[in-house]
């Protein structure tokens, strides 16, 4: 049997990575351009949480599938549907295709960076697997520094649609590179898919997200019954568990108090993520009225001391432990996110920069050593599953946290337009895209962004509120020895 070529693969990893997070960042670029080309200000979370939620309601099959029949075929079924999804949002003509499409490519999104990490530990040592992480995130941090500039470009120059277009050459390449130089052992191993537990997972998902997407406008009775499903479908999926012979997520995992606890910080603190890359854009473009490079830039920072806390965190780990270490980068994000509820509307641009560099180094440490201390604390066999719960807790966060937001969002802009009757929603479309902002009466801007200015403060109460949770989690448990 031919042998890996381990550099070639492992390359082939950290471009779909750089892959993810161009598609990420330029995404985040092109919102307010896409929400005012499309109209779409009052619903543009679904085009991140829906993708977000394919992507978590997906990921424990395919960790179930990469332990099962090998991490190989797995990995090159998501890179492919991640293209094809690609593909297809840069053929979007109106918002609910392009919600649609982004379904595709969440289904791809499920496999290839869950697998890519479980590749990375079937490839590495524990002590070079944390170093490989952080060059992995590397390349998300150069892609991160790319993506604001080509994202600016593509919108300014040519069109939002070709912002998903930049994915399809990067995949291909990648999905070659997997093909004939990653070698798997070819012996067939019986696949027992836990479909009880997989379909009651996606219940509790899909239901938990609509309550949380729609909590503002449905009514009581509604909103009643679709908690007693939440209820009937995770006890449902417990008892699944329970009594499946192969386990999509085995209950044995959660019994650890500490692995438990670190995916739970995991959930709320990549929530806490996804509020500050999705909404600073729309700041910058919305109340500064910075192009959309500039305002992709203001992100910058934190995508490279990601990078930083990654390779950071096996030295901090080793001399603080995992719980003080969290204690320290949990208290840096308070500080950050209490900069972003006190700042005035003029603050200027590097200040949001010195919030970046702040939040970046604390979710690049706090991630990473999740995702390492996971795979570490169960047994061998059951690293692949134990990868995609930590990555599902990642997207299960973003994907609650984004419609939390939005609701929390959409609220304060509705009230404060009801305050001032010479405003519309059609006008808020337009104040996030300092292009079509032009368009608008001088005389209105300012009530405008004051009201763009209060919603994006209540996006930041709630990042507050996820964080210090966090804090307490920290708090709750005790370290567990290793396998």
């Amino acid at each position: 049997m031919k042998k890996t070529n381990v550099p070639v693969v492992t390359l082939a990893i950290f471009m779909t990575t750089f892959m993810a997070a161009i598609e990420g960042t330029i995404v985040s670029t092109a919102m307010p351009t896409i929400v005012s080309d499309l109209n779409g200000l009052e619903i543009m979370n679904w085009v991140v949480s829906i993708f977000l939620f394919m992507t978590a309601v997906s990921t424990p099959l395919y960790g179930k599938l990469a332990d099962s029949i090998g991490r190989k075929p797995v990995f090159l079924f998501g890179i492919a549907l991640f293209v094809v999804g690609s593909a297809l949002c840069g053929q979007a003509h109106n918002m609910m295709e392009l919600i649609l499409f982004r379904v595709v490519q969440g289904l791809g999104s499920g496999a290839v960076q869950p697998v890519a990490m479980t590749i990375i530990a079937d490839l590495y040592t524990l002590k070079k697997r944390t170093k490989m992480l952080g060059l992995n995130s590397g390349f998300w941090g150069v892609a991160s520094v790319i993506a604001p500039l080509l994202g600016g470009f593509i919108v300014q120059s040519l069109s939002w649609h070709w912002v998903f277009y930049i994915n399809v050459p990067i995949g291909l390449i990648a999905f070659l590179l997997v093909v004939f130089f990653l070698h798997e052992p070819k012996e067939k191993v019986a696949v027992k898919l836990d479909v009880k537990g997989t379909c009651w997972l996606t219940v509790l998902l899909l239901t938990l997200m609509y309550v949380l997407q729609e909590l503002g406008s449905l009514n009581w009775l509604i909103t009643a019954a679709l908690v007693i499903v939440i209820i009937i479908s995770a006890v449902a999926f417990y008892h699944a568990e329970k009594n499946a012979d192969d386990p999509i997520m085995p209950l044995s995992m959660l019994k650890g108090r500490e692995f438990l606890a670190l995916n739970l910080i995991t959930l709320f603190i990549s929530g806490v993520v996804i509020g500050f890359e999705f909404y600073i854009p729309t700041w910058m473009q919305g109340i500064k009225g910075t192009s959309a490079t500039i305002a992709g830039f203001a992100v910058t920072p934190s995508s490279v001391m990601w990078v930083v806390g990654s390779f950071l965190i096996g030295g901090l780990l080793g001399r603080f432990g995992i719980r003080k270490t969290f204690f320290g980068m949990l208290g840096l994000l308070v500080i950050a996110d209490l900069l972003l509820l006190i700042v005035p509307m003029q603050t200027p641009f590097w200040v949001f920069c010195i919030i970046a560099t702040m939040n970046g180094l604390a979710f690049g440490a706090i991630i990473t050593a999740s995702q390492v201390r996971s795979q570490v604390l169960v047994e061998p066999e059951n690293v692949g599953v134990a990868t995609s719960f930590n990555t599902l807790m990642r997207y299960l966060g973003q994907t609650m946290l984004v419609s939390i937001y939005g609701i929390t969002f959409n609220t304060i802009v509705a009230g404060q337009i009801a305050k001032h009757p010479a405003l519309t929603q059609a006008m808020m479309n337009k104040i996030v895209s300092s292009v079509k902002a032009k368009e608008l009466a001088a005389n209105l801007v300012p009530q405008l962004r004051q009201v763009l200015f209060s919603a994006l403060k209540g996006v930041y109460v709630v990042s507050m509120i996820a964080i210090v949770i966090s804090i307490l989690i920290n708090a709750s448990y005790k370290r567990q020895k290793e396998n």
